[in-house]
């Protein structure tokens, strides 16, 4: 029995890991977008800032569950701008 509970365990975390780290990713990726919606922008004159096209393609990919992506290119668009990255 206390085999059992053991096994059932070890698969519920392994099986829930993947989910928090999706989550995890998820939520980072929507900090990014608007880490770079803040920082990231074009000027658009009058003081105001617009997102250039890889801002928002990224933040569309955050927001479609392509994490990977939207991550890899908010990252580079905040770096590239002398930005340091937020906390993950």
């Amino acid at each position: 029995m206390r085999d059992k509970v053991a096994m059932l365990m070890l698969g519920f975390f392994v099986f829930a890991s993947p989910a928090f780290a999706q989550s995890d990713d998820a939520a980072y990726c929507a900090k990014l977008g608007d880490y770079a919606l803040r920082y990231a922008g074009n000027g658009a004159g009058e003081g105001g800032s617009k997102p250039d096209v890889a801002v928002t393609l990224a933040i569309d990919d955050c927001q479609k569950g392509k994490t990977a992506a939207g991550i890899a290119a908010l990252e580079k668009k905040i770096r590239s701008k002398g930005f340091t990255l937020p906390k993950r």
